[in-house]
């Protein structure tokens, strides 16, 4: 008999005593019984047998946070360690070693299924050798990745898949082995994926293509994600993904593959596709795929696959670059409208470093014109002060962009219910010729290239609909 049934058999036992007893017992007897009790039945809970980890199902695949990480070699300073689970992947935060075998060890904030990892190493012109073990008690480690390595020169880093050898753990090990060059081992970022529990977005998919920044065909263009394999489950990790709080996740790193020579950044952006799949329809020209503005000729009227439109979000941004030219950094465009060359908008958040809340602004691109921008919640500049009305990272609030005919109105709705709303006379922006289509875009384009290779945006969508 274990110490825990023992435990729980004397505690029946003495029950049995006390109902047994002559009910002339005095007062404070029956105090003195019942503290023993608790006592007992403290100890119990206290067991150690009460500290196994159940195996986890679950089919979703979103980040796991570590808690704390250390160094079992312990034979060079661990003083910047942290660093490497604290989720900024700027080049100032990362961790090197010049010894090449060195053993760590992260904890996860809570058990998980592990199915996935991504390392961003600091020095992208080697390969790095590394193995992974899983481990739920610290003592009896499971070995999921024997003799990995890194790709050298990369631009997107890699997904590290488990596949059939997911396991549930509450501790990662991970061995580094120096790299292709020297000894050294230099990490900017470890990050797990897996899961607690299944998740699940409310956002239709089916009239969406989603663009990211791989190059999986290798034809030099960033991957284009379809409707239907958007609808049926399509998730990168890196990019996009249903976040633990049933949000839609887009991240875009500042390199990667872009969508065409005629732009100079990445994203992980939706491309509104109003075919629904029908392939039948081309992606572009006036037809069913896309949409106009009533100020439209009439023929375009009628072979489009909408007039005006209303698109809705909610949102809150994450993460936005701390790297790179003043003038780049920490601006994200969270939502467009798209015509053939030109954008009758352009939705941008922007937090500096040095600021603890956002500013939200739009450009309005006259036909093959200039832009002209527009500022709802605090200042575009680079050098602008913290806004006292702003919004900061991980705060959800609501977009709107409506046009009727010549009016863009834009419309930014706070948590707590405070309303910004511009509106943009789009009579002289000479959208109403013959032959512009219009699409909605929604999800996180990147608008810096000069920051640090992994440095990145992110936003969570909680809600994405688009009317016509």
């Amino acid at each position: 008999m274990n110490s825990k049934t023992l435990n729980y058999a004397i505690v029946g036992l003495f029950s049995l005593l006390l109902v047994g007893c002559d009910s002339s017992n005095n007062e404070t007897d029956d105090n003195n019984e019942e503290e023993d009790i608790s006592i007992i039945e403290d100890e119990t809970a206290n067991s150690s047998d009460d500290v196994l980890i159940s195996p986890i199902s679950c089919n979703a695949t979103y980040p796991i946070e570590f808690s704390e990480i250390s160094n079992e070699t312990a034979t060079t300073s661990t003083a910047e360690l942290a660093y490497i689970i604290d989720g900024d992947k700027t080049n100032k935060s990362s961790w090197a070693s010049d010894d090449a075998s060195q053993v760590l060890i992260a904890e996860l904030n809570e058990a998980a299924l592990i199915k996935e990892f991504v390392i961003s190493w600091r020095t992208q012109s080697v390969s790095y050798y590394y193995d992974i073990d899983l481990s739920t008690d610290k003592e009896n480690w499971i070995n999921v990745i024997q003799t990995g390595q890194s790709e050298a020169n990369y631009i997107i880093a890699k997904r590290i898949e488990l596949e059939e050898k997911a396991q549930t753990a509450k501790y990662v090990r991970i061995s580094l082995n120096g790299n292709s060059l020297n000894n050294q081992n230099n990490i900017t970022e470890i990050e797990a994926f897996g899961c607690t529990k299944d998740t699940n977005h409310n956002i239709e998919l089916i009239d969406w293509y989603l663009s990211v920044q791989t190059d999986e065909d290798d034809n030099g263009k960033s991957d284009s994600i379809k409707e239907n394999d958007l609808d049926n489950g399509y998730f990168d990790p890196r990019f996009f993904y249903v976040s633990e709080d049933n949000g839609l996740v887009f991240s875009s790193t500042v390199q990667g593959f872009r969508t065409s020579t005629n732009t100079s950044y990445v994203r992980s952006e939706l491309r509104e596709m109003l075919r629904k799949g029908n392939t039948s329809y081309n992606t572009q020209g006036v037809n069913k795929n896309n949409w106009v503005f009533s100020t439209a000729p009439d023929s375009d009227l009628e072979n489009a696959g909408g007039i005006d439109g209303t698109l809705d979000v909610e949102v809150a941004v994450n993460e936005v670059t701390s790297t790179g030219d003043d003038y780049q950094i920490g601006r994200v465009i969270i939502g467009q409208i798209h015509a053939n060359d030109d954008e009758p908008v352009r939705l941008y958040y922007r937090k500096l470093p040095n600021n603890d809340k956002g500013s939200i602004y739009i450009a309005h691109e006259r036909l093959e014109g200039d832009d002209t921008y527009y500022e709802l919640i605090g200042s575009r500049s680079d050098n602008a002060s913290n806004p006292a009305n702003g919004i900061a990272l991980d705060e959800k609030f609501s977009y709107q962009i409506k046009v009727v005919g010549h009016d863009l109105t834009v419309t930014i709705t706070k948590d707590g219910g405070e309303v910004f709303t511009k509106l943009v006379d789009m009579s002289d922006s000479n959208y109403d010729q013959g032959g512009q289509y219009m699409y909605f875009k929604a999800g996180v384009y990147n608008q810096n290239n000069s920051g640090d290779i992994h440095d990145f945006v992110q936003a969570t969508f909680y809600k994405i609909d688009n009317t016509h």
